[in-house]
């Protein structure tokens, strides 16, 4: 198993994103509500680097009792990432393609050892 220092972890703040390589192996880290979640960096769609475009709310639609539309809002709670290639859209918390929930990023393990944060493959 081979690790990689990503960064010293009181450095690393909500909102925070790094992006490290272990060999072959590009890694996107970042930390949203004091989760530090990783994923592989190659995106789904044509290999673009997933972990690198914009940070945005998902997007909602609310609904009325009779299904019309309230219009659409960003949702309070919801992250997602998005490839800055073709705007392929990623989960956060999962890593999981917004449009094909099928499709999910390979996931990293982030170890804290003292006051570092590493990635493992």
């Amino acid at each position: 198993m081979a690790e990689q220092f990503v960064c010293k972890a009181a450095e690393f703040k909500d909102g925070d994103r790094r992006i490290v390589r272990i060999g072959k192996h590009e890694i996107g880290i970042f930390k949203h509500k004091g989760d530090i979640l990783a994923y592989s960096n190659y995106c789904l769609h044509q290999g673009g680097p997933a972990c690198e475009g914009l940070t945005i709310a998902r997007v909602e639609e609310h609904l009325n009792a009779d299904k019309t539309s309230k219009g659409l809002f960003f949702s309070e709670k919801d992250m997602n990432f998005v490839c800055p290639w073709h705007g392929m859209e990623y989960d956060m918390m999962t890593g999981e393609c917004i449009s094909d929930r099928k499709l999910k990023l390979k996931q990293y393990k982030v170890i804290t050892k003292g006051e570092d944060l590493y990635v493992s493959v």
